[in-house]
């Protein structure tokens, strides 16, 4: 198995072209909000919420926004991606109620190249499970088609499992589990591509504010011996605007269907990066143990004192020296 390189995009830019870039991509993005807005408010009521981020690759940066609103048992929405040469991919659609526990729901995506793919599927709910059916047309006219369920198996756990089905033939499988407690959702599952290959996918979705929740993820994608490693994430942040009117917003239980199925099963395999060398340390020397001898212990003999001899002071007689200046010092009278 070949170490799994992680996308982190590493180029130098000079510093006044990525400002421009920048610039760029902001009026392209205010161009996608600003559709996707006036799409969404032309309605009496606006109610809906807003999302924008940025994605970090080895190819370079995508930039997204999306706009989504619901009202009268239907819920719209619109947005698109811009990839890191300016090129601009779109989609939108609508999410109806039809009856208790039922939806269906239509739309249609842009590429950047303008062809355009559509999209339209079935959602029934009932007993703690919900299955989706559906279908997309790509614009050569051939169609792809897919099935998942999603159930609830305990409090804040959910399981899903479904299948893609190409134009070819040829189906994938996936699977997945969702787990959410306190303000953080865990998910993580395995897709099994037509061709033998595995797609492994892990990741969380936090809740740090009122409207703002942070994700994080990652995909790995492993064909033969070889893998590849994608990490990204990104905050999104919601809001609710109302436009005047008196249009009631129906909060009828919305199901997001999970995304259209290409219209070809294609792995796309990104252009490897360069090989990731591993060098290790030289390990280090032995250490060494270092024996300290003490030092030898030397017995000193000690002399005792030679014997005390008496000593026999002759007392003299003192003499009385009367006061006298030595030099400039005067010298008071005294016995001597």
């Amino acid at each position: 198995m070949k170490n799994s390189p992680t996308f982190a995009s590493d180029a130098r830019v000079d510093p006044a072209s990525h400002a421009g870039s920048q610039k760029r991509r902001a009026r392209h993005l205010l161009l996608i909000a600003t559709a996707a807005a006036l799409t969404l408010c032309s309605g009496s009521a606006f109610a809906g919420w807003a999302r924008g981020g940025t994605a970090y690759t080895g190819r370079g940066e995508y930039q997204g926004a999306h706009f989504g609103s619901c009202g009268g048992g239907s819920c719209s929405h619109a947005g698109g991606v811009e990839n890191p040469w300016g090129r601009v991919a779109t989609n939108s659609g609508t999410v109806t109620r039809t009856a208790p526990g039922q939806f269906s729901n239509s739309g249609t995506a842009y590429g950047p190249n303008g062809r355009s793919v559509q999209h339209a599927g079935d959602t029934s709910c009932a007993g703690g499970s919900c299955t989706h059916s559906g279908n997309a047309t790509g614009p050569n006219g051939k169609t792809a088609t897919g099935t998942d369920t999603v159930t609830r198996t305990a409090p804040g756990q959910y399981s899903s499992s479904g299948s893609v089905t190409g134009p070819n033939g040829n189906t994938s499988t996936h699977t997945a589990s969702t787990n959410c407690g306190g303000y953080t959702c865990n998910r993580s599952g395995t897709v099994n591509t037509a061709n033998g290959g595995t797609v492994t996918h892990s990741g969380s979705a936090t809740s740090v504010a009122p409207g703002v929740v942070v994700t994080s993820g990652t995909a790995t994608a492993t064909s033969g011996s070889h893998s590849t490693t994608v990490v990204g994430g990104g905050t999104v942040t919601s809001s609710t605007t109302v436009v005047s009117g008196s249009t009631t917003v129906i909060g009828a239980p919305v199901i997001v269907p999970p995304p259209p199925p290409p219209s070809t099963t294609v792995v796309v395999a990104p252009s490897p990066p360069p090989s990731t060398v591993v060098v290790t340390p030289a390990p280090p020397p032995p250490a060494k143990t270092v024996v300290v001898a003490p030092p030898p212990v030397k017995t000193v003999y000690v002399a005792p004192p030679p014997p005390i001899k008496t000593v026999y002071v002759v007392p003299r007689r003192a003499i009385w020296i009367p006061g006298h200046y030595v030099g400039a010092v005067w010298i008071p009278a005294h016995w001597a």
